[in-house]
């Protein structure tokens, strides 16, 4: 059983108008036409929607019940049509954001992105920047906005920033005594730049703390488990750098930011969101290599 929308909305224009020859008038159609619409909704439904005679027309019970089944049907046609027939982009993303970037930029990002394509869903995974990029590689993700692994080339450029040694306000490093360090695990990128860095500076080290997120890196961090190491445009609040010379650090060097996507040509929502993040990241390469 199908309702035609044609037949419904002229059974609905009967309805409200209490009889054929205005229905006819507010439809531009002919009371024949009319009559004949009703037939044919009442032949589909095989019920008798209106009690006829030659003063009045009024809804039966099944006519009445109609009435709320062919507005809903109506409604959800033109919602449809709406959808599928408006404006805009739709589909939906595969967005992977590193954990530096997930209290800083990111909601704004987020924000501007679905003011300008509310249509578009986003399907978020936040990971350390390595597991990133595996996981698009895999085909998993459809961009990446994360740290780009040193000696790589793959991905957009979007800023470089120097690495800083952070700890709580107040922490103190005697330098010679081991530097307790508070990092993500492997495969973390500035886990693996900070132990080469120490390494090659000949400079002890333990781990103080291990966490796989930036609220765990933080909170051990704050309560003086160990120093940590984070971009500084990244660095979380709370955390101040720790003075190098004092605590006879090596300078943990710097990384690049990158947009990275499965695709060399982007498309549709995935250009759409990948040019939002660009224009949100406007800042120069500031940090030399």
């Amino acid at each position: 059983m199908v309702f035609d929308p044609v037949l419904l909305k002229t059974f609905l224009a009967v309805a409200e108008t209490g009889g054929f020859t205005p229905a006819a008038r507010r439809l531009e159609l002919s009371q024949s036409t009319v009559s004949q619409h009703v037939r044919r909704l009442e032949a589909v439904a095989g019920k008798q929607l209106f009690v006829r005679d030659t003063h009045t027309v009024e809804l039966t019970g099944d006519g009445q019940a109609m009435t709320g089944f062919a507005r809903n049907i109506l409604e959800q046609q033109e919602r449809a049509l709406s959808y599928f027939a408006g404006p805009g982009l739709r589909g939906r993303v595969r967005l992977g954001v590193s954990e530096d970037l997930v209290l800083g930029r990111l909601p704004e990002i987020l924000r501007r992105f679905r003011t300008g394509h509310p249509l578009v869903d986003v399907e978020l995974t936040v990971e350390l920047s390595g597991i990133l990029h595996d996981r698009l590689a895999a085909g998993e993700l459809d961009l990446v906005f994360a740290k780009r692994r040193n000696g790589e080339a793959d991905g957009h450029p979007l800023w470089r920033d120097r690495l800083v040694w952070a700890g709580a306000p107040g922490f103190a490093l005697g330098p010679d005594e081991p530097v307790p360090l508070v990092l993500y695990p492997p495969p973390s990128i500035t886990r693996a730049q900070a132990l080469d860095t120490l390494r090659q500076a000949g400079r002890e080290w333990r781990i103080g703390c291990a966490s796989g997120r930036l609220n765990g890196l933080r909170a051990a961090a704050l309560a003086g488990l160990g120093v940590a190491v984070f971009a500084r445009s990244v660095l979380p609040s709370g955390l101040v750098p720790v003075d190098p010379e004092a605590a006879a650090l090596p300078d943990p060097g710097a990384v690049t930011f990158v947009l990275t996507s499965r695709r060399p040509t982007l498309h549709g929502p995935i250009a759409a969101l990948a040019d939002t993040i660009g224009r949100e990241c406007p800042e120069p390469l500031t940090a030399p290599p």
